[in-house]
């Protein structure tokens, strides 16, 4: 009982530690910016609990979504994060149920080329994939950001790994045999038995795609068209800073990914532990 309860108690505080720097950032977002370099947390003053609450504001949320018309920034992020995350996941999942129950001619080779991509950092492949957007004429254009996120190698290799541990060979043949195609049975058969798999990247894909910044920076040059990622980084001025603008865009633009990441929490940890026991 007493091991128990040091542990719970070495988790609570290491909880508080994380939590300190999202409180921080909530506190400064309604700080004016008279209060930003002269408290810590929340001002000091003669209220309840030592702050002066009448000097907190809610003015930088309103000018997010008045002066710098953050709605069409939010809804940006959350198209080009829900677009990008159910294509790769589809798209992943296709690949990876090809590689690990078909085969054909350069099977191998396919699945060498996917190892290998996992290595090449991907600062690396900003200028070829410029380049190949160009020609392409797919710059300024939202399809520049969400073609190239369609089939990361990863997620490939994920997949992969999943169908191998999770989807019998003999279930496969049983489907073929009563006359099932190959799309409903990647569909009716091998989806549902990678169902962990599938939410637990989903979410990744989704985190990834809701934060992504340097893509859609240089990619798009229509600032309608930027995501919450850009549009915060444009709140920053070049000889002066509204801090408490900056700390409300910032809140703005982690809440929604912050209540999702709650509500699928089991669905993630189920996803990333699947097929690490056996039986």
């Amino acid at each position: 009982m007493l091991r128990r309860l040091s542990i719970y108690v070495v988790l609570v505080l290491l909880a508080l530690v994380t939590l300190v720097p999202f409180a921080y950032l909530f506190a400064a977002s309604v700080k004016t910016n008279q209060d930003f370099f002269s408290s810590l947390f929340l001002p000091k003053g003669d209220g309840f609990l030592g702050v002066a609450w009448s000097r907190m504001t809610a003015n930088h949320y309103a000018r997010l979504f008045t002066e710098m018309d953050f709605t069409r920034h939010l809804v940006n992020s959350f198209f080009f994060a829900s677009v990008i995350s159910t294509l790769a996941t589809l798209g992943c999942a296709m690949g990876g149920y090809a590689l690990a129950r078909f085969r054909f001619p350069g099977r191998g080779l396919v699945m060498n080329v996917v190892l290998a991509s996992l290595i090449i950092p991907g600062a690396l492949l900003l200028a070829p994939a410029y380049q190949m957007l160009f020609r392409l004429g797919l710059l300024d254009n939202i399809w520049g950001i969400v073609l190239p996120a369609m089939a990361p190698p990863f997620g490939v290799y994920l997949f992969r790994q999943a169908t191998l541990t999770s989807v019998p060979t003999e279930l496969l043949e049983a489907a073929r045999i009563d006359g099932c195609g190959e799309i409903r049975i990647f569909f009716n058969v091998v989806l549902p038995l990678v169902r962990p798999m599938v939410g637990a990247f989903l979410l990744i894909t989704f985190l990834g795609a809701w934060n992504n910044f340097i893509g859609p920076q240089i990619v798009l040059q229509t600032p309608e068209r930027f995501p919450l990622s850009v549009a915060v980084a444009q709140l920053k001025g070049t000889y002066s800073q509204d801090y408490g603008m900056l700390m409300a865009g910032t809140v703005v633009s982690i809440v929604p990914v912050l209540a999702l990441f709650l509500m699928l929490q089991r669905e993630f940890i189920a996803g990333l532990t699947a097929g690490a026991v056996k039986g």
